[in-house]
């Protein structure tokens, strides 16, 4: 049987380079939706480079609740409240070498109509994948004909059970969550992935890492950034 690879992890709004290499490595990734909504992650919220430090982006949710799923999770972001994101994002990166390739694909990101927090993120990984020519098929986990009375790995497992997957690859943070017996009991391959130091010039500044997309986006060209998505190791 042809190996079929899952990833799976919360929807988060233009997140870190790790992400998208997680995305880039599988033939699957499922958006976990149907799961509580955390305060201070980064399912609504980032970081980009101002003057030569990290900064907290941050986009509104109506009635932020941890007691809500994020599949029922609204936005309040009003016009006004993008305009003023993409004013940030220009004063930023006005001056870095790819502002002009990339500042339309975050204008027409930001603008998408969707109120619904799962489907703008879908939107805007969609997009960015489209610019980066990265072909994997994007789930939302709360479509996905499935028991909704697991919890924890066994939700994980059963995702896969009905993708069919014979190999899961998770983030690196969730290694003491998962135990690789429990899914080679489930005939499926465990496998978690770790990205690697590397670096590239932010204007003239030192060097700050995990930083959102955007950032690698405005100071690396589309072949760079292919490399970058290759930067990891599989444990």
């Amino acid at each position: 049987m042809e190996d079929k690879i899952i990833g799976i992890m919360q929807p988060y709004f233009f997140p870190y380079i790790g992400y998208w290499q997680l995305i880039n490595a599988v033939d699957t990734f499922v958006l976990l939706d149907d799961v509580s909504f955390i305060k201070k992650g980064y399912i609504n919220r980032n970081y980009i480079l101002i003057n030569g430090k990290s900064h907290l982006f941050t986009i509104p949710i109506e009635k932020i609740s941890q007691n809500k799923l994020i599949k029922d999770t609204k936005l309040k972001f009003n016009n006004k409240d993008k305009e003023n994101f993409l004013k940030t994002i220009i004063i930023a990166y006005k001056k870095a070498p790819y502002f002009s390739y990339v500042y339309p694909l975050l204008e027409d990101i930001i603008f998408n109509n969707n109120n619904d927090l799962t489907g703008y993120i879908k939107y805007s990984i969609d997009k960015i994948n489209l610019y980066l020519d990265i072909n994997t098929e994007i789930l939302i986990s709360s479509e996905i004909n499935k028991n909704n009375t697991l919890k924890g790995s066994d939700r994980i497992i059963e995702i896969n059970k009905q993708l069919n997957a014979s190999r899961y690859i998770n983030a690196i943070g969730g290694k003491n969550l998962y135990s690789e017996l429990q899914f080679k009991q489930n005939n499926i391959k465990l496998n978690f992935i770790k990205t690697l130091d590397f670096n590239y010039k932010q204007f003239n500044n030192f060097f700050i890492s995990n930083l959102s997309i955007i950032d690698i986006l405005m100071f690396n060209d589309i072949s760079m950034i292919k490399n970058y998505l290759l930067q990891y190791i599989l444990n």
